[in-house]
């Protein structure tokens, strides 16, 4: 993390109120952070739920909720594989921020007493020194192929073969190739949560990141709006464990507006790449 001195600070209202709620912590206390698609905003990563995200096959325009779907793999695999390696090419171009270093940095000072749950399949957070075994990645992760039948339930990495894609740029021979499963002779996937699938424990360590949320002291949450189930499902649980809520995003939305409404609760106003390093700060100097 960069020096204390010169890293920026949360308005004076808001440190004020971090630091006496903060201040109520046990000793010893345990700490989840839960991160959506804002903590990498500032890396330069679009939501793809937006414009970014809508992606013509033909004369029809797809939404984002229709691509990243089984039903659309199922019918039209190709597509499907121009679209995220299209992604997959904007990810590996983007750099963590400070928020995923301040992160990192707030694990090496608390441990096991640490978790971090994200939504994001961007890699950011393993980029940045995220450790793999504290790192719940509940969307998945771009850089991971798996068996679309599935004959196995084995993962890989992206095959060294498979380079990303400029928006409108078809697959290849090679491509093809190498988007083949090598147990059964199918295609891989992306290993990503689609749109018509569930959590489960196996894939995505649902049942983990639920129970980290419910045995914490502090939740953080970062740059989320709760518009998958399980950010609720987390929340719920922390709240209902009369743990801390904190949650940072810019904008208004339900977490920060709970988390005002709560005894134990902080809305901070900012970006992630501002109030995550304030925060991280405050929590490694208690550790």
């Amino acid at each position: 993390m960069s020096d204390d001195a010169a890293a920026p600070d949360v308005p004076p209202e808001t440190a004020a109120a971090l630091d006496a709620a903060l201040a109520e912590l046990p000793p010893g206390f345990r700490a989840v952070a839960l991160t959506g698609a804002g903590i990498s905003a500032a890396s330069g990563i679009p939501t793809f739920r937006g414009p970014e995200g809508f992606w013509q096959v033909g004369s029809r325009v797809y939404e984002p909720q229709e691509m990243a779907t089984a039903a659309m793999f199922r019918r039209d695999p190709e597509s499907v594989w121009q679209w995220y390696l299209y992604r997959l090419g904007i990810c590996r171009a983007a750099e963590p921020n400070a928020a995923h270093h301040a992160l990192v940095d707030l694990d090496a000072a608390l441990g096991r007493r640490f978790r971090l749950i994200t939504q994001n399949s961007d890699g950011l957070h393993l980029r940045a020194g995220s450790p793999p075994e504290r790192t719940d990645r509940v969307h998945g992760d771009l850089e991971l192929v798996r068996c679309a039948r599935p004959c196995t339930p084995e993962m890989w990495p992206v095959p060294e073969d498979v380079e990303p894609l400029a928006r409108d740029e078809p697959l290849t021979a090679a491509h093809r190739r190498a988007l083949t499963c090598p147990g059964c002779g199918g295609w891989l996937r992306p290993h990503v949560l689609w749109f018509d699938e569930t959590y489960d424990e196996e894939r995505f360590r649902f049942e983990t990141a639920l129970e980290a949320a419910a045995w914490t002291d502090v939740l953080v949450t970062v740059g989320t709006t709760g518009a998958t189930a399980l950010p609720t499902f987390a929340v719920r649980a922390a709240v209902e464990s009369d743990a801390l809520l904190i949650d940072v995003n810019p904008e208004g939305n339900d977490f920060g507006e709970l988390a005002e409404g709560l005894d134990r609760g902080v809305a901070v106003r900012r970006p992630a790449e501002e109030g995550v390093p304030a925060i991280a700060r405050r929590l490694a100097a208690l550790a």
